[in-house]
């Protein structure tokens, strides 16, 4: 029986449909400040879709763009002002960031307070050590994914492909919080399959098409696509999803599965920062 499809644009509906029924109660609305360097198309799309997600749920969205050419010391000064500035709740630096500009050193200049892509040393270490404050939008989201289909992680066998802030650290952070086993894999994992073919569940957000086929996959394993690729001038990712679908039981689809959950978590963690600062 080919896989169950694990919808994220229906379960991110979920998560702003309460984040709506929340912020609607309050007198003050949360802010989320986007910096957006550059004129890279995708950055600007994602940048897109996260202000539409903000006014859907009465969230209002602060855009402070730079051209390409900006300095590093410029981008700084701009996450101070928005770090001191009461009228902002959450703060996200839209990556890629130019080649000139030292991309730790900018996410570090993030209040801990204010990081809701849960990317500074603190919100890290404290999912580290089981707190979770501030994670990854696109771990947690992964997260949610993997619950929706009723699977309870604890003493599963979990193989992440992938191991950057972004996805793979917090993911396997979220994933030993919920007492699975997990295997991190990347570009120099020898014989890949032998670690995602005894995996209960796969996670892979390593940018290369058709790198997950159906042969390297445990029958009724969930498997998560992270990895979006444009590929002939459509989006794909990871998986091989026609030679996956039939041996998974689900699977998430590129586009439509991860991506929607990054933006709601995102927006969920805005609110929960303007809740934490006592707004």
């Amino acid at each position: 029986m080919p896989a169950k499809l694990i919808d994220g644009k229906a379960i991110a509906e979920q998560v702003l449909s309460k984040v709506k029924a929340v912020t609607a109660k309050l007198q003050k609305k949360p802010t989320l400040a986007v910096v957006l360097v550059g004129d890279n198309n995708a950055s600007e799309l994602y940048v897109r879709k996260k202000q539409e997600a903000c006014e859907k749920v009465g969230i209002n969205s602060k855009l402070v763009s730079s051209c390409g050419t900006v300095s590093e010391e410029d981008i700084l000064k701009q996450i101070e002002e928005l770090n001191n500035d009461s009228a902002v709740n959450g703060i996200l630096v839209q990556l890629p960031l130019p080649k000139q500009v030292d991309r730790n050193k900018v996410l570090e200049a993030i209040s801990p307070a204010k990081d809701v892509d849960g990317f500074t040393a603190e919100n890290l270490g404290k999912l580290a050590l089981g707190i979770e404050e501030f994670v990854s939008c696109t771990a947690s989201g992964i997260v949610k994914l993997i619950e929706s289909t009723g699977t309870n992680l604890e003493g599963k066998n979990v193989c992440v492909v992938n191991h950057s802030i972004v996805v793979g650290r917090p993911l396997v952070q979220l994933l030993l919080n919920r007492n699975a086993t997990v295997s991190v894999c990347h570009k120099f994992t020898k014989n890949l399959s032998e670690f995602t073919k005894n995996a209960d569940v796969v996670v892979t957000a390593a940018g290369v098409p058709n790198l997950i086929k159906g042969d390297m996959i445990k029958q009724g394993a969930i498997v998560i696509d992270a990895g979006i690729i444009r590929d002939d001038k459509k989006l794909v990712g990871d998986i091989d999803f026609d030679s996956v679908k039939e041996i998974a039981s689900h699977i998430t689809p590129v586009p439509g599965g991860v991506g929607p959950m990054t933006v709601a978590c995102l927006i969920e963690n805005t609110l929960k920062a303007a809740k934490l600062q006592g707004d």
